[in-house]
């Protein structure tokens, strides 16, 4: 029988005081990432009904989301009801899952939180929001501070911050390091994911910078992409971010969250992402309170691979829409 589990999430970080040593002379070998990435989907095949245990698992650790300018009160109680209710009730039952699973959260913007709440009251499932002037972060801190409570008071769980790319293109650490300390503040008892915009950072070693100074400003979860950059989630990216992650927690053994997201759309994109944090970090990385997929489109690629493993035939797309 294959096995659900329930959201809950870890501690939060602690954060520490900005302490440059630990990346200022850090050095990524980019050639490196990238074959490490191009071998990835080639090494592992995971097959059957361990491929069917996987997606699951990947359906788990889905924010399921919607950011888009013509959302509505509808558009989100459509989306919390299929997060709620993520598969068919026959696939569950032929897969023997002990009860519907659902995905990790709903992503909204800040205006939407009270209409999820409100669709969600009782499933266990958090409402997570973009803030901070999503997707550029570029507003006065003074307002992005103020949506983040906003949120906060409305209902979130959970915060997806955007960190102000120019601090890391200008190397100006402290100034990072103190606006993400400030919205840490602001989130209160709320999770806080920190948005790195990765595609607009030019390096990996900024990624792994950057990473560091969120993580050490007491951020729970670093987040690769805001989906709206014209690179957002890879390997490579992922790669690094996980390896400061990694760093991070021998520094203060503490345990940080990864979030890839932006341009995974497929089953296939859910496995190798979860290979990696398997093979990187460990079996704990696949559990949501660390491990979070930001996508919408990916839920039914996985509910049309289920489809498959039980009936040997694919149905079309359509047949598996999110609304």
């Amino acid at each position: 029988m294959l096995e659900t589990n329930r959201h809950n999430l870890p501690a939060r970080n602690a954060g520490t005081p900005l302490t440059l040593e630990w990346f200022e002379n850090v050095q990524v070998n980019t050639s490196a990432a990238e074959r490490r990435a191009a071998s990835l989907a080639t090494r592992r095949s995971v097959k059957k009904e361990y491929q069917a245990a996987w997606l699951v698992k990947a359906l788990q650790c889905i924010d399921l989301t919607t950011l888009s300018g013509d959302d509505t009160a509808q558009r989100v109680h459509r989306l919390c009801a299929k997060a709620m209710r993520p598969l068919r009730d026959d696939i569950v039952e032929k897969l023997g899952l002990a009860a519907m699973p659902h995905v990790g959260a709903v992503c909204v913007y800040a205006s939407m939180v009270p209409h999820a709440v409100k669709a969600l009251r009782g499933s266990g499932i958090p409402v997570a929001s973009v803030a901070t002037g999503f997707p550029s972060g570029l507003t006065p801190l003074p307002l992005r501070l103020a949506e983040i409570k906003y949120a906060v008071e409305e209902g979130a769980e959970e915060i997806d911050i955007v960190i102000h790319r120019a601090q890391v293109l200008d190397q100006d650490w402290s100034a990072l390091y103190d606006e993400v300390s400030a919205m840490r503040e602001a989130c209160g008892a709320a999770h806080m994911k920190a948005i790195l915009a990765t595609g607009e950072l030019k390096t990996l070693r900024n990624v792994y910078k950057a990473s560091m100074v969120a993580m050490q400003a007491g951020a729970d979860f670093i987040k690769t992409s805001t989906g709206k950059e014209d690179v957002n989630a890879t390997i490579p990216v992922s790669l690094t971010m996980l390896r400061a992650l990694r760093d991070y927690g021998e520094h203060t053994d503490q345990q940080i969250g990864f979030k890839p997201a932006g341009g995974l759309k497929t089953a296939k994109d859910a496995m190798n992402w979860l290979i990696l944090m398997k093979e990187e970090l460990g079996r704990p990385w696949l559990e949501p309170d660390l491990f979070r997929i930001g996508a919408s489109s990916m839920l039914a690629d996985i509910e049309r691979q289920l489809e498959y493993f039980i009936t040997g035939r694919y149905a079309a797309l359509s047949h598996h829409a999110l609304a």
